[in-house]
């Protein structure tokens, strides 16, 4: 497969599929990457709590889709490239 390290999925995840509706997912980010970001690429819900406002990623499926690997991987440049090595 061309670019197969752009692609991963894990049909034997107790979980799979986590999202569902999707021909191809995407688990090489199988936990967001953008999770912490107030302002992330993806479609998050938000739930108001007593301690504050929480998000849902649940209906997200940004970083699962095949075709968002090279904007994860740009955003996660911007990210870490911001920080100094030491």
């Amino acid at each position: 497969m061309e670019d197969s390290y752009r692609f991963f999925e894990n049909r034997k995840c107790e979980y799979f599929p986590c999202h569902k509706g999707m021909e191809y997912l995407n688990c090489l980010f199988c936990y967001c990457p953008f999770y912490w970001m107030e302002n992330c690429p993806g479609t998050p819900e938000y739930m108001q709590t007593e301690q504050g406002k929480l998000k849902l990623c649940d209906p997200c499926v940004f970083p699962h889709r095949p075709e968002n690997y090279d904007k994860v991987i740009r955003g996660l440049e911007r990210v870490l490239g911001s920080y100094k090595r030491t």
